[in-house]
C-alpha cells in the first residue's frame, strides 16, 4: 500500500514529529489514555501509524495527514477484532470500530476507557481460545 506522504516512518516518535499540531495534541492525548489503560502494551507502527497489541492488534491511532484510510480530518482511534462494539457512538466497519475526533475536548476519557478495557478483555477472550485449541 502507497504512502501519500512518501514517507515510511521507522518508529512512533518519528511518525509524531511529522504531525501538524491540532492533530499531534490529539493523537498525544489518545495515546496517554490508552497508555494508562494497557501499560503492557506493545506500540508498533502498522500502515504507518501507531497500532497497540498485548496478545493481538487492540487499538490504532489514525490522524488523516498520514492516513491511507479514510481519516479524512482529524484523528481515528478505531478498535479492531471487536465485533461486539455496537455502540452507536463507534462507526461499525468490517472487523472493527473506530470514532474520529478534531479536537482533544470531544473526547469522552471515561467512554474511552471503557471502550478500551472491553477491548482487553475480547484480546484476554481470544488468547485463551487459542490456548484451548493447542491443548
Amino acid at each position: 500500500m502507497e504512502n501519500p506522504q512518501g514517507i515510511q516512518f521507522e518508529a512512533v516518535d518519528n511518525f509524531l514529529k511529522n504531525l501538524p499540531k491540532e492533530e499531534l495534541d490529539i493523537v498525544l492525548f489518545l495515546r496517554k489514555i490508552i497508555l494508562e489503560c494497557m501499560p503492557d502494551c506493545k506500540e508498533k507502527l502498522a500502515y504507518n501509524v501507531p497500532f497497540y497489541y498485548r496478545h493481538s492488534r487492540i487499538c490504532y491511532i489514525w490522524p488523516a495527514s498520514g492516513s491511507m484510510g479514510n481519516v479524512s480530518r482529524g484523528v481515528a482511534i478505531g478498535f479492531c477484532k471487536t465485533a461486539s462494539f455496537l455502540d452507536v457512538t463507534f462507526e461499525k466497519e468490517q472487523f472493527n470500530s473506530r470514532q474520529i475526533f478534531t479536537s482533544v475536548k470531544e473526547i469522552d476519557v471515561s467512554f474511552l476507557k471503557q471502550k478500551i478495557n472491553e477491548a482487553i478483555v475480547i484480546d484476554e477472550q481470544i488468547v485463551k481460545l487459542r490456548r484451548r485449541r493447542i491443548q
